[in-house]
């Protein structure tokens, strides 16, 4: 995500090297160029031009010290000014109440029930609520299915009133019997249009008249740019929604969205989602984000990710059979599917400062594992617990097998030879270390 973006503003630090200082000249020619790129990215020119005073301003009020390149201050205050654009900090949602009811509001087709899927799962996974999901959208077809797939999905209750067109009755009686139940919180799908119309805004401010949501969410499709926030200017007016959820951000190159609708709205961006797997959901930091569209990366959401999926039970079993160098590739496919929980390879990777830029024209997503998981699903158990059996007539077999060539399940083999060895002089104490760094850098 933000691909253009991370370019264009990279670009435009550039025409600061080699200044020894920060002049209104090399500020204004930078700042220009930095206007640009906002603008590509379909954020208002309104936006663009405040933005770009706010940071002008500061950045000639600043004394520049003899160990800092004015590019690097430069780089320093552009990166205070989009994180307090897009809110300065993250925003938790408010779920207090017996029960919480979260009200989720949006166009069609912007993520809306998903979303619900989503954060059904998240609350209960995280936060151990007991969460019943309300399937409020009685028109679109298949809507009400399409909730009950996903609650199977996250193992979530879902309330349903089949063949009723009343999404307030429906609504009220669910919170009713969250009450009755002991339901922690109560996630409302409802209705979304085409585009906007009055119909559906008095619908949804009925719908919110009659439950008093403890949190009322309004999902965008982020690749809609500036039809996005022109939306939520819209809802908000309407609806005076509580926080914004950007959706599809994993497809959005620009960001304009992201930049732009806490600005215009002065509502915070509470969840980003990306992708389709129920897991696929994060607060948004604003800090974080800032530090992505400036190339620095993202260590500290790569480590939570990491630590969601760390089950300490399973890390002590690994590292008494890596020091006994009993490392197996039934292992290594385990730790595969660990990985891939975890997101988008190619995303995790460009949260590594750095590796975003060296990857970006690298076709490589989580299909880059197919083969490997292939071949380790064609061997038996003895071949995957012990590779040195793996003669000639075997490895043809599993090459036959897996659908790949000889060549690959040989260069697997080897590779996994070479990982175990570095893994096992890891084991007397690396890897204990590299955990406790971990989770060190989260703490800060």
């Amino acid at each position: 995500m933000f691909e253009n973006l991370i370019d264009r503003l990279e670009s435009s630090f550039k025409l600061l090297k080699g200044e020894g200082r920060i002049t209104e000249v090399n500020v204004a020619e930078t700042l220009k160029d930095i206007r640009k790129a906002l603008l590509d990215a379909d954020v208002s020119y309104k936006i663009a031009k405040t933005f770009c005073d706010d940071v002008k301003q500061k950045a000639l009020g600043q004394n520049v010290l003899k160990a800092v390149r004015p590019g690097q201050m430069l780089t320093k205050i552009v990166h205070d000014e989009l994180t307090a654009l897009m809110g300065s900090e993250a925003t938790d949602i408010n779920i207090k109440g017996a029960p919480g009811v979260v009200l989720v509001a949006g166009l069609q087709g912007s993520g809306k029930t998903t979303f619900c899927g989503k954060l059904a799962l998240n609350s209960k996974t995280k936060r151990g609520l007991k969460t019943l999901l309300v399937a409020g959208d009685v028109y679109r077809p298949a809507a009400i299915d399409q909730l009950k797939v996903l609650g199977e999905q996250v193992d979530v209750e879902v309330y349903t009133e089949e063949g009723v067109k009343n999404p307030v009755s429906i609504a009220k009686n669910a919170v009713s019997k969250a009450k009755k139940e002991g339901f922690s919180l109560v996630i409302i799908d409802t209705a979304g249009r085409l585009a906007i119309d009055e119909e559906m805004m008095k619908e949804i401010e009925a719908v919110k008249k009659a439950v008093n949501p403890t949190e009322t969410l309004f999902v965008v499709d982020s690749m809609t740019g500036q039809d996005a926030v022109e939306t939520a200017r819209t809802f908000n007016e309407r609806l005076n929604f509580d926080g914004v959820v950007l959706t599809k951000l994993d497809g959005d190159t620009r960001g304009g969205a992201a930049l732009s609708i806490r600005a215009v709205v002065n509502k915070p961006i509470k969840f980003v989602s990306s992708g389709e797997k129920m897991e696929a959901l994060d607060v948004f930091h604003p800090n974080r984000i800032a530090d992505r569209i400036l190339g620095m990366g993202d260590v500290v959401s790569l480590v939570e990710k990491a630590q969601e999926q760390y089950d300490e039970e399973e890390a002590r079993r690994l590292q008494k059979k890596l020091a006994k160098d009993q490392f197996t590739l039934e292992d290594f496919y385990s730790q595969i599917q660990q990985i891939k929980k975890m997101g988008n390879i190619k995303d995790l990777a460009a949260m590594i400062p750095g590796v975003g830029k060296a990857l970006k024209d690298v076709d490589m997503d989580n299909s880059s594992f197919k083969s490997i998981e292939a071949i380790i699903q064609s061997m038996t158990k003895e071949e995957k617990n012990n590779p040195a059996v793996l003669n000639g007539n075997r490895r043809k077999r599993i090459a036959m097998g897996s659908g790949t060539s000889i060549a690959e399940v040989n260069r697997l083999v080897k590779q996994f030879e070479d990982m175990r060895k570095v893994m096992k002089n890891m084991a007397g104490g690396g890897a204990k270390n590299a955990m406790r760094n971990m989770a060190s850098i989260r703490k800060r």
